[in-house]
């Protein structure tokens, strides 16, 4: 038996590949163009995976799936290999941040860890969001000052058009000749992080983030 080897942004990933092709067999294309389209999203969905076994292989194969049942179950069957958010308790999330001695924490046993890329909860005592991520093998944290925007706009994480919200952090580098030196960084992300952690595909943009603002070389 096979152990999880999907990420939530994969199984994203395959799902919007999933689509493209459910896409082209409602539009009825030509044969050898539904089958370049299944190839394509075939390839794309491998290349995430660069050590996978055989049997990870034929859980991803899509060349048999033709009805929308059997997309439904393709994807619900991918849903038992993916690897969960990092366990986490309240103190050790508190731990993340010892400078916040108000910080207040979601109640993790209510949460779905299984469909997260990035834990994440908004502290409205001090209008802050607050992001928690494995980066690089160790759980790194950031709180994030919180705008609300009244227009949609595309989210610099999942990179998907809904209601946002303006965040800007202030980063941990540092200037010997300047101690009063400071960089805020402000990004557009999803006023709703659940939202987010449905439709993000991938983690280049959040993990560069995340690394220039805790000053991770």
């Amino acid at each position: 038996m096979t152990t999880t080897f999907i990420k939530n942004e994969q199984l994203n990933f395959i799902n919007k590949q999933i689509n493209l092709i459910k896409d082209s067999r409602k539009r009825n294309v030509p044969a050898h163009i539904l089958s370049a389209v299944c190839d394509l999203a075939q390839a794309k969905i491998l290349e995430l995976f660069p050590n996978l076994t055989t049997e990870q292989q034929q859980l991803l194969d899509v060349s048999g799936l033709q009805t929308d049942a059997d997309f439904e179950v393709y994807l619900e069957r991918l849903s038992a290999f993916i690897i969960p958010f990092s366990a986490i308790t309240g103190q050790q999330l508190k731990k993340l941040f010892p400078k916040n001695k108000k910080l207040k924490v979601p109640d993790i046993a209510t949460m779905d860890l299984h469909h997260l890329t990035y834990l994440s909860w908004d502290d409205v005592r001090s209008s802050k969001k607050i992001i928690v991520y494995e980066l690089e093998g160790k759980l790194v944290g950031i709180e994030c000052n919180l705008t609300p925007s009244s227009k949609k706009n595309i989210c610099s994480f999942c990179n998907t058009v809904g209601n946002v919200s303006y965040f800007s952090t202030v980063t941990k580098a540092k200037r010997s000749n300047n101690p009063d030196y400071y960089k805020s960084i402000g990004n557009l992300i999803c006023t709703d992080s659940n939202e987010c952690n449905k439709k993000i595909t991938d983690v280049t943009y959040l993990e560069a983030f995340l690394k220039e603002s805790l000053d991770i070389k």
